[in-house]
């Protein structure tokens, strides 16, 4: 009885030594998928009340940056807060540069770029409200989300003119110069340029056209963990504006710009 109760002993201990030895041979990233995995199960029953995200956008006519704000509404259903900037371009926008020298290493350089035959620089400022809904879960960690996203609000249109570096023999050498009727010879003469604005050139001379805009697009998140937001959307969009808004000189102004844009966006839920 005696040897019998001795050997229960030793089994009992051997096995409790293999099963420490076992549990401290866990690998690190067994570890880290122990703990991530229970922080999704911590995840399933969470209802975030809020999100922000960081955006860009590449349209089929410009591009813009953006920040959006979001409200829980419903299970599925949250209020949208968006403000973007961004520029529209004319599709006949050729952007070219004229060498200016040679520096001393023999190297020839250039000045500022410019689009020939350009008048104003298009800006929009939006400031919109709308809705994301959710028509497809996750399902799990590694599942993507699928929402419907529709806004709409007011477009600011930020008209800036385009200037030119223009070589005048009227004034004896060159200046800046922005089109008018009156300079359109000048300005439309390839020979007489040489060289595009700077960034802050015009800003003083910025005209307001008011205006509205909607959207409507798809978005899919793919983020692990439901804290975070990793997405792409992609949609399309318009804006009416109150007057007729010219880019190109030869090209006629226009009231009504739309097109198809596809973004990735980044932000967090709490």
């Amino acid at each position: 009885m005696k040897k019998i109760i001795l050997i229960s002993a030793a089994l009992l201990w051997s096995v409790t030594v293999f099963a420490q030895e076992n549990s401290s041979h866990l690998t690190q990233r067994e570890l880290k998928k122990i703990r991530r995995n229970e922080v999704l199960r911590n995840q399933q029953n969470n209802q975030y009340e809020h999100e922000f995200d960081v955006g860009g956008r590449l349209n089929t006519n410009g591009w813009s940056a953006y920040l959006d704000y979001e409200r829980l509404t419903s299970d599925v259903t949250h209020t949208l807060f968006q403000f973007e900037f961004g520029e529209i371009k004319d599709p006949k926008e050729n952007k070219q540069a004229r060498q200016q020298g040679v520096d001393i290493f023999g190297y020839p350089y250039t000045g500022h770029s410019f689009v020939y035959g350009k008048q104003n620089i298009f800006y929009q400022a939006k400031l919109g409200i709308g809705q994301r809904r959710i028509v497809g879960g996750k399902g799990n960690k590694s599942g993507v989300e699928v929402s419907a996203i529709y806004l709409g609000g007011i477009s600011l249109g930020l008209v800036k003119p385009y200037y030119l570096e223009l070589y005048d023999s009227t004034a004896q050498g060159a200046s800046y110069q922005k089109y008018t009727n009156e300079n359109a010879n000048t300005f439309l003469n390839p020979n007489n340029i040489v060289a595009g604005p700077g960034f802050g050139k015009g800003w003083s001379e910025v005209k307001i056209v008011p205006g509205l805009y909607a959207r409507a697009g798809m978005r899919f998140d793919w983020a692990e963990f439901d804290q975070v937001v990793s997405a792409v959307e992609v949609g399309v969009d318009g804006a009416v504006y109150t007057q007729k808004i010219n880019i190109m000189v030869n090209n006629p102004g226009k009231r009504f710009y739309y097109g198809a844009y596809v973004s990735l966006l980044f932000g967090k839920r709490w």
